[in-house]
């Protein structure tokens, strides 16, 4: 496809979605419709792309900044919004064009690509790619001729009752020879029952020009499947969820129950792990083999080590290595390294740390901005304190240190290997290797004098 461009069609408003961001920005499976696009031009190798925006051009461009763009001031149709990108066109003189829609996040690059095979097998003007459905309410129709070839596409307005029994549609994606694209923008005519510029309408311009149009028909009829309210949406979501649930299981994934179980699209699971229901896996997260993660997790941008046992937990851009038992209710942020056999538990926060082999953090914990090293035991309560109020240090543990219940370590400082931080300790300074460091104020006993007290207050009040 070295000659090969792009027009995204991306400039419907989210009115219908009830929505203040352009509708190309609702998201399938935590990723905006049209990145799903983006990804399927990159998988052809169509680097050129210009996205036709309207309102919210913005917010577009900030998901596809890869892509340049023009502006479709008023929404006079699809034919009108490729007429935007005329100049675009022009600096692609005697290659080929593929126009797709911005809201169809199931076109993939396989049918991309066969289309533009077929396109260019057969030196069409037009390639257009159809799917079949049992219930083609809303889409146009494709009319064929006697010889099977494409005459025209209907759009269900302008349709008769004849026309409307086609269960082949158009799913919205074309080739298109740029040449013959920009002279029959220019014969495109609003002479319809929206009065607007269909781009459905240059299919009956090549063939009154007796110009070959071809119709590829996807093997998938998911491709034409677009959404335009939150209804919609929830149906793509829902598509694309069950898509994702038997990818996985047919790689050897157990999922016991799919209740509340979103796997995203980048998402890569290892044999015989366990996916309990209420997980979450969102970005280019990688599960490792043999893990039993969740229930009522959620794990984001992060890699997580073959054996690893994860419960009611939330992980963020952290890497986990193997064997690895965290949960519940803990809470890892972004930039840790858990190293192999970490034991995190209950209500245990871990950001921007390295915690190293064997070390457990048992419960009701922070460690931010440390570096922990092996075999260390935190106890009960334990806070790194990073922060002064204007800036954030870092706290240094060495191996096989042991961390008293209740103990602050105010950073920057630094626990020397093998020491012990007595329960309740408050460290400021460097406690060299080996060390027992207590930092609390000694233990004062009155006797009799809780009996005083008793006596006179008198009896407690009920």
């Amino acid at each position: 496809m070295e000659q090969a461009c792009a027009i995204v069609l991306a400039a419907g408003d989210g009115k219908r979605m009830r929505s203040a961001r352009p509708k190309v920005l609702c998201e399938v499976l935590f990723r905006p419709m049209i990145c799903w696009i983006s990804d399927t031009l990159g998988e052809c190798g169509i680097q050129d792309v210009c996205a036709v925006l309207g309102a919210g051009a913005d917010l577009v461009r900030q998901a596809v900044p890869q892509f340049s763009w023009v502006e479709q001031k008023e929404r006079l149709g699809t034919g009108h919004a490729v007429m935007q990108a005329r100049a675009f066109l022009e600096s692609h003189r005697g290659g080929d064009c593929a126009v797709l829609c911005g809201d169809a996040p199931f076109m993939d690059a396989d049918t991309l690509k066969n289309a533009y095979l077929l396109h260019k097998k057969e030196g069409a003007a037009v390639t257009l790619v159809s799917a079949w459905l049992d219930n083609p309410t809303g889409y146009g129709r494709i009319v064929r001729d006697e010889k099977g070839d494409v005459s025209s596409i209907v759009e269900q307005a302008d349709a008769d009752e004849e026309t409307l029994r086609i269960r082949e549609i158009n799913a919205g994606t074309y080739w298109f020879s740029v040449d013959f694209l920009l002279d029959a923008l220019n014969r495109l005519r609003a002479d319809n029952a929206q009065g607007e510029y269909y781009l459905t309408d240059v299919i009956g311009i090549a063939a009154a020009q007796g110009r070959r149009v071809c119709g590829y028909q996807a093997a998938d009829s998911r491709v034409a499947m677009g959404a335009n309210d939150r209804k919609g949406l929830l149906r793509l979501n829902e598509m694309a969820r069950q898509a994702e649930l038997e990818r996985h299981l047919d790689a050897g994934v157990e999922i016991v129950c799919a209740d509340g179980v979103v796997i995203a699209p980048g998402v890569s699971i290892g044999q015989d792990t366990t996916i309990l229901p209420g997980t979450i896996l969102k970005g280019k997260t990688i599960i490792g083999k043999n893990c039993v993660i969740g229930p009522d997790t959620v794990i984001e941008d992060s890699t997580v080590g073959d054996g690893c046992q994860i419960n009611a937990c939330q992980i963020e851009k952290s890497r986990l290595d193997e064997k690895i038992k965290i949960g519940p209710f803990t809470h890892v942020r972004p930039n840790s390294h858990l190293k192999a056999g970490v034991k995190i538990g209950n209500f245990v926060e871990v950001k921007n740390s390295v915690i190293d082999e064997n070390t457990a953090v048992a419960h009701l914990t922070y460690v931010g901005d440390s570096d922990v090293g092996k075999n260390v035991n935190f106890g009960c309560g334990t806070v790194t304190v990073n922060f002064d109020g204007h800036d954030k240090y870092r706290t240094v543990i060495g191996d096989d240190c042991f961390i008293g219940c209740n103990s602050n370590l105010i950073a920057p400082v630094e626990i020397g290997s093998g020491s012990y931080i007595a329960a309740g300790s408050t460290i400021t300074d460097r406690v060299p290797e080996d060390a027992l460091a207590v930092a609390r104020a000694r233990q004062v006993v009155k006797p009799g004098w809780a009996k005083a007290r008793r006596l006179r207050l008198g009896p407690r009040k009920k």
